[in-house]
């Protein structure tokens, strides 16, 4: 942008200010950008709610604002995901590929500062009974001080729980303690492609220079290598060249080892032998602490009793329960209304309503076969071989638990059985419990504890 161009650019912003008022241009347009083109204003929000809300509700402010400058210049809207500011609750955005030099001369600057993206850091993260061994393993995974941690660490759990979070704080932290060692951070698809782009370029030993080179390899979301074999086997044996050399290794997924199945037993294996911690949900306690830290980043004063009722009746991820409080300030912004209870109740309706919504019987039935990869008919058909035996007590059990259905109609529904069958499912389940048993599903075998576990993730999530 040239200086005559900023100058527009200011000069607008100025004028809009003096249209819409400071509380609104410091809510809606601080974080917005302005793009001149030929004939044209582009105006750039961080992400689509925020540009909605721009061309619905300023859209005359702007052209006003924008005929001072030039006679007929149109507005344009568009999302930059770059303008996104890091938030101080826990979530998963797109992220750069980031990696520190050889040379610790000149440490790298990291993609995210060019974009002025941060990478997001411990201080930030709220600690919770359901986070807390996680929190604590990947603080020891960012230091060199002290008594040596485990070589590998894999946090895995369901989306929006903090594991890109925490991988992000593990970078941040080893960056600013141990600035001389290489680090590596990739998400799986950026391994992918840096990978591809290697070995059709003829540059693979450059890459394997800096992944196999590195003092800390972080790689993020490693269940989307599923189905690329070529790379699997590329992260095999990148993964056992650094244990072999006593360097560090950090990986997220959303699951355990032994449910990436696609990944194979022998990149299955090495994930297994570090230390493995699941990241649960967040529970009320969190999440209300999640609320008011969100809260106070984005400068809303609310009652505490509002964020009580937001970290109750939002019972899933940080990353949401963030953009209720941030749709409750808007609206109480646009409205005049003070952001009370009454208000929330009013506004975050659709999302308490889809937070608290029934489980019905269709929702265990499809949750069941796309966890175990069944047909749609194998629950109610009457084949009684484990493979789909086990995973309709599975849904009985489920049924019992999450619905209010009672046992006639869940043996109705699962195939017209009596419901002596469905009080037999729930028992037997029990038992596999008490037992810690594994069960057959599909065509393999699984804790009992973690089958269920992934069951209720789907469906709390779905």
């Amino acid at each position: 942008m040239t200086t005559d161009e900023r100058d527009v650019v200011s000069a607008m912003r100025e004028s809009l200010a003096g249209k819409v008022g400071k509380q609104k241009f410091d809510l809606w347009f601080a974080d917005a950008a302005f793009v001149l083109a030929t004939g044209k204003v582009i105006v750039e929000a961080p992400n689509e709610f925020k540009k909605e809300v721009l061309r619905t509700n300023f859209a005359a402010e702007l052209r006003a604002a924008a005929a001072a400058f030039g006679d007929g210049a149109v507005i344009e809207f568009r999302v930059n995901h770059d303008l996104a500011p890091r938030r101080v609750y826990a979530r998963e955005p797109a992220r750069e590929a980031h990696g520190s030099p050889a040379t610790p001369a000149k440490p790298a600057e990291p993609a995210a500062a060019r974009t002025g993206r941060r990478f997001a850091d411990f201080a930030s993260f709220v600690v919770g009974a359901a986070n807390r061994l996680a929190f604590s393993a990947a603080q020891n995974a960012a230091q060199w001080h002290g008594a040596a941690p485990c070589a590998s660490l894999l946090l895995y759990g369901p989306t929006g729980v903090g594991k890109t979070h925490l991988a992000e704080a593990v970078w941040s932290t080893a960056r600013r303690s141990a600035p001389q060692r290489r680090l590596v951070y990739l998400t799986a698809e950026q391994f992918t492609s840096q990978f591809v782009d290697a070995v059709r370029g003829s540059g693979l030993p450059s890459f394997r220079n800096k992944v196999r080179g590195a003092d800390l390899l972080i790689v993020d979301d490693v269940q989307f290598f599923a189905g690329k074999r070529a790379t699997l086997v590329e992260l095999l044996y990148t993964i056992d060249t650094l244990l072999a050399e006593g360097r560090r290794i950090v990986l997220t997924a959303d699951r355990p080892p032994a449910e990436l199945i696609a990944l194979g037993p022998e990149l299955i294996t090495r994930l297994s032998s570090g230390m493995l911690c699941r990241i649960e949900p967040p529970d009320y306690q969190t999440r209300y602490e999640i609320a008011r830290r969100a809260a106070c980043h984005i400068r809303f004063e609310v009652r505490d009793d509002v964020l009580a009722l937001v970290a109750r009746r939002i019972a899933a991820t940080a990353r949401e329960i963030g953009g209720a409080l941030y749709r409750l300030q808007a609206i109480a912004v646009m409205t005049g209304e003070p952001p009370s209870r009454a208000l929330a109740e009013q506004s975050l309706a659709d999302l308490f309503a889809d937070h608290g919504r029934t489980i019905r019987l269709a929702d265990i039935e499809a949750a069941v076969c796309d966890a175990f990869g069944l047909e749609s008919d194998a629950l109610k058909s009457d084949c009684r071989s484990k493979h789909a035996s086990h995973p309709r007590m599975l849904a009985m059990f489920l049924a019992r638990k999450h619905t209010r259905a009672a046992l006639s109609e869940i043996g109705r529904y699962f195939g017209g059985r009596k419901h002596t069958t469905v009080l037999s499912a729930q028992k037997t389940v029990e038992r596999w419990l008490a037992r810690s048993e594994r069960v057959a599903l599909a065509d393999q075998t699984w804790q009992v504890e973690q089958a269920i576990r992934r069951l209720e993730d789907k469906l709390r999530v779905g």
